[in-house]
């Protein structure tokens, strides 16, 4: 029984009503920020509509992907050894002919290591040594296509060989049966690796860009709950098919997914302030208008989906005082779907060619959504090309 699908009339039945009674507020107490927008309803409806149909075409462009037998997989796998080979001998030529790392400010380079200047002649230490813009990009570029490349044979093969099913075959203990224990355990699980993914996705940046999607509108209300990514074959997730091999059923943990979803529409509203005693345990629409405040005190809290209390376990809870700004940091400003489906990777993809040698490549893509490289003189890196420039003097 798909529980979504009988859920449809139920969010659209919702969404009206709420629309209905915002504007009513908004007629006595002015206009606020969760109140409907047609083009950001619109936009959110798109994005809605895209994660049920992408999702199934990329699904299957990733079984051709997947190691071991993917039809694809050794292509592309060679494709990215070619690739990091390139960028990285590349990197040596241009290491040679720049051996104390500097570049030049025209080149765009963010290196910023400069070596130390020879005695008497300071005013020489601000120009730094020309670097190669051209190489540098065709390094950038080499790495891109590496990182890409590899990136997508491993995630397509993590979600083929973590399945439910798959893992239920090698599950470590009994089967839970088709009674209310294994029913609890698919939707009480589902609830705590979702937690987990849900904070993953804050905090590595690749996994960022998928979930941005759905913190992109500067409104809240229930549309915004309907605003779902297209790229979760890009991510590499903590494996839901782990409830399988506890003994929890694939149908079980589909069943979990589904209430869970349904359980997430309801809280993206401003209409229900506080649901009393219940607000201790359950994630409810105050604790999740926090989650998608862009304050500071705000950011990255709340992660849960039906419980509240992993967020309380693991030091992300937090609770909602002053009313949220929502939206992102750095707002897009834009309605267009493929720009909101796609922004962040597009932004990571331009971040990665530009960036100076593989730690800060794969920081780009792996460390948090904040993360800048470390240009400071009392970086190790930066004192071990300034050491060697010394002893070649």
């Amino acid at each position: 029984m798909d529980l979504i699908s009988i859920a449809i009339p139920g969010f659209w039945a919702s969404m009206g009503y709420e629309a209905w009674w915002l504007k009513r507020r908004a007629q006595q107490d002015g206009p606020s920020p969760v109140d409907y927008e047609l083009k950001d309803t619109m936009a959110s409806l798109a994005m809605g509509t895209g994660s049920l149909v992408v999702p199934l075409v990329a699904a299957r462009m990733a079984r051709s992907f997947a190691a071991p037998s993917g039809k694809y997989t050794r292509k592309a796998l060679a494709v990215a050894a070619a690739a990091a080979s390139a960028a990285t001998v590349i990197d040596g030529i241009r290491r040679s002919r720049n051996p104390d790392g500097g570049s030049s400010p025209a080149s765009g380079s963010r290196s910023g290591v400069v070596a130390p200047p020879e005695d008497g002649a300071e005013d020489k230490a601000d120009t730094p040594t020309p670097s190669s813009p051209g190489l540098a990009r065709v390094a950038g570029v080499s790495a891109l296509t590496a990182i890409a490349s590899g990136g997508f044979v491993a995630a397509s093969t993590w979600s083929a060989q973590t399945t439910g099913r798959r893992l239920f075959e090698r599950r470590i203990v009994r089967d839970l049966g088709g009674g209310a224990l294994g029913v609890a355990a698919g939707i009480i699980g589902w609830d705590f690796i979702y937690y987990w993914n849900h904070r993953l996705m804050h905090e590595s940046r690749i996994m960022w860009a998928i979930h941005v999607v759905h913190h992109s509108s500067e409104r809240y209300n229930l549309s915004t709950a309907l605003r779902q990514p297209w790229a979760d074959s890009l991510g590499m997730f903590v494996p839901y098919g782990l409830l399988a091999l506890l003994g929890v059923r694939p149908e079980h943990i589909e069943t979990g997914r589904q209430i869970n979803l349904i359980y997430q529409f309801w809280i993206h509203t401003d209409a229900i302030r506080s649901i009393g005693p219940l607000e201790e345990v359950l994630n409810t629409a105050s604790h999740h208008r926090v989650h998608h405040g862009m304050d500071a005190k705000y950011l990255d809290r709340n992660h849960g989906s039906i419980l509240i209390i992993w967020d309380r376990l693991f030091g992300t809870f937090q609770r909602e005082e002053e009313p949220p700004t929502y939206g992102l940091t750095k707002n897009i400003n834009t309605f267009n779907p493929l720009r909101i489906a796609g922004h962040e990777h597009a932004q990571i993809a331009k971040d990665v060619v530009r960036a100076e040698g593989w730690h800060d490549r794969l920081s780009h893509v792996l460390r948090g959504p904040g993360w800048m490289p470390d240009r400071s003189p009392h970086r190790p890196g930066t004192r071990i090309a300034a050491a060697v420039s010394m002893l070649r003097r």
